[in-house]
């Protein structure tokens, strides 16, 4: 790898900031699930990019390059994105999946015994649902902010590299 690949050491520390931040709002997932907000199918879409992010991070540690940061702002535009969709969902603005809406259509599929299983999350929660909101956003709408802010510390460790 030469040396404009390579990112300096100040753009590294500020991937590995928002590596962490990713590693925050995963924590904050799970912590809000321990305190018994189930999530939806989609909530669970959207910490698949943040740990993506986290190993972004600890690849960067040992290895700092522009590829992985640039990795670690889709990473962060990603969920970013999706959490956007999401709070939209929630708010009625567009239509979601059919499999996690309160249309019900994504249980067509299921059996009796499937419908009737009891080693299934105590609370089913529907992607169109509000669980929980602050300052007028829901859990999916902070994330997007959050995320959005660290693609743009991302991006700013990509550029200064």
């Amino acid at each position: 790898m030469n040396e404009s690949d390579m990112l300096s050491q100040s753009s590294r520390q500020l991937a590995l900031i928002a590596a962490a931040g990713s590693g925050m709002l995963l924590a904050g997932a799970y912590l809000f699930q321990a305190l018994g907000y189930a999530p939806c199918q989609m909530c669970f879409w959207q910490r698949y990019p943040h740990a993506l992010a986290i190993a972004i991070g600890a690849v960067l540690w040992l290895w700092p390059s522009r590829f992985l940061a640039a990795l670690g702002a889709l990473s962060a535009l990603t969920t970013a994105g999706i959490g956007a969709f999401h709070a939209g969902v929630e708010q009625k603005w567009w239509d979601g999946p059919s499999s996690c809406t309160g249309d019900g259509a994504g249980l067509s599929g299921l059996s009796g015994q499937d419908l009737l299983a009891t080693n299934t999350l105590e609370k089913l929660v529907m992607c169109d649902e509000i669980s929980w909101a602050f300052a007028g956003l829901s859990m999916p709408g902070w994330n997007a902010v959050f995320s959005a802010l660290l693609c743009a510390i991302w991006i700013i460790a990509l550029r200064r590299g």
